[in-house]
Parts: structure tokens; sequence; C-alpha cells
């Protein structure tokens, strides 16, 4: 068996970043990635704020081109869904669905996964009019009327996005405001075709092959208010769960791992970074930057 001397999971910004520093000091690297190169960012419909994208870049764009940069360093990714890690001890062993893997150190950065809201006929209706991602589905509801469930600046973005679809789109944030940056809120105001509903939940969706109906509760009140819209689309964007439950090894804080300035976990030689680990700003970004610094402190630690 191939002993690695760093197994990196998750092959988004954090991962691929990391992969390519590891590269560079001269060590043997593996990224794991369980379902394409970028993690979240490859199904946003834009990619906004981060220095250097191209111009009109995409989550896909940037994804691609975080795959290439990778494969031209010569970062080794195979596609394989982990199951298991072993992380304690001088060697790690990571168990995926088709084979068992030996590292000297481990970069954990396999992000989050979005949350349901856990409502009457989410999961029933899931590909049918919810479940729904903007860049892949937002041209099947053009002329139609779409709903965004989210006020955080993912959520907003990709409203923003889908509004050039929709006959009418309306944002269901629980909140008495957005909870975007200024330059979002501002975008919002100046789409005609957007309306904004706080202080306001999606508690059901109704339909059996497609959306019919929707059930919205106030939040102060808790006055519920059915909607008929036969064929709409629901966006959801209710945050993050973070992907630590194979972790057991490790201490949690509100299910993120936590590290020092260098990445580091409580185990020796098992870094974290990106989304998945406790920080303030979950942005590309910072996601790319830790990646480095775990890297990095990584190459250091193999010496």
């Amino acid at each position: 068996m191939m002993m690695y001397d760093m197994v990196i999971i998750g092959g988004g910004p954090a991962g691929i970043s990391a992969g390519i520093y590891g590269i560079s000091r001269g060590k043997l690297v593996l990224v794991i990635e369980q379902k394409e190169v970028g993690g979240v960012i490859a199904t946003v419909s834009t990619v906004t704020h981060y220095a250097g994208i191209i111009s009109g870049e995409t989550g896909k764009t940037f994804a691609d081109r975080l795959k290439a940069q990778a494969e031209a360093a010569g970062v080794k990714m195979i596609f394989q869904k982990v199951i298991k890690t072993k992380l304690a001890g001088e060697i790690k062993e990571i168990t995926t669905d088709q084979g068992l893997y030996q590292a000297r150190t481990v970069i954990l950065a396999n992000g989050t996964t979005p949350r349901r809201l856990g409502i009457p006929g989410e999961q029933e209706l899931s590909g049918k009019g919810t479940g729904l991602n903007a860049a892949r589905d937002g041209w099947r509801y053009e002329g139609k009327n779409i709903y965004v469930v989210g006020g955080a600046d993912g959520a907003i973005k990709e409203a923003l996005y889908l509004a050039q679809f929709a006959k009418r789109l309306t944002i269901i944030h629980f909140e008495e405001k957005l909870g975007c940056i200024a330059e979002f809120a501002r975008k919002v105001e100046q789409t005609a075709n957007i309306q904004v509903m706080t202080k306001t939940r999606l508690t059901a969706v109704f339909g059996q092959e497609q959306v019919e109906a929707l059930e919205l509760t106030h939040e102060e009140t808790g006055e519920k208010t059915r909607i008929e819209d036969p064929g709409c689309g629901v966006f959801i964007y209710a945050g993050s769960t973070p992907n630590t439950e194979l972790y057991d090894e490790l201490e949690l804080r509100d299910g993120f791992i936590p590290v020092n300035e260098r990445m580091e976990t409580e185990i020796p030689g098992v870094y974290a970074a990106g989304d998945i680990r406790v920080k303030q700003v979950r942005q590309a970004a910072t996601a790319v930057a830790d990646g480095a610094i775990a890297a990095i402190n990584a190459a250091s630690f193999l010496g």
C-alpha cells in the first residue's frame, strides 16, 4: 500500500489550495473528493469578490480552473466517498467506499452541506420544485414565479441571478431585514421583479409532481398564509452543517473543528481548513488561505 505524505479530504477551494501547496513542497499528495472539484462553490451561479476572478465567473468556471491548476501541478485526485477515518497515531488511515489509504498527515477540508428546512413536502418535492440549484435549474422556471428562502449573502446573490428568469421573485426571510451586504441589498431594491417578505418563514409546500402551493407563517404573530402558485420554483438557502460526522476522535465546537493559526487540530499531523473549521468568515478567499496555511505547516511537520 502506498504511503502518502499528505491526504486531503475534500476538493473545494481549501482542499485544492492545500494540494497545490503540498506538491510545491515536494510532498506526495492525494486529494479525495466525493463528488466534484469545487465543492459547494461549483454549484453557485456566480462567484463574486474573489480577487483575480475572470469576468462573468460562475461556480463551474471557477471549479474547472481549480481542477485544471491542481492537475497541472501534479496533484493526484480520486473521486470516492470517505466512510471511516483513523486520525490518531503516526500513520493515519482513510477508508473510502473503494479502498484504504494511509498518510503521515491529513488535512480535513470537506466543508459543509446545505441544510434543509425539514418542512412538510420539502423532501417529497425535491427536484420537482424544491431542492433546486440556481445555476442548474433556474432557466427551467423562466416566466414563472420563484421563491428564495434566506437572507444572507449566498441566498441574495442567487436571488439576483434567478430574477432574470422569474416573472416575480419573492425573497422569504424570517428576520426583520435581510442579512446580506449593502451591495446586494441595493441591487435587490433596484430589481423591479423582486419583492421581499421579512419576518416570514416557509413552513410547508404542497403538490405531487410539482409545487402547487406554499404555506407561509409570520414569525411574530404565527399567522399562516397559503399561496396557490402551481409550477413555481422554491430555492432554499437555510445555512449549512459541517461534514464532521466521521471525525469522532476530534473535539468539535458546534459541529465545527477548532484549530490554531497553523490550522492544526488537537491531533498531531491532522489539520483542518475551509468551512469545516471554527472561523468567523466562510468565503472562497478564506478557504484558499486556510488550505495554503494547512499544507505549508503539514509539510513542515513532515520535515
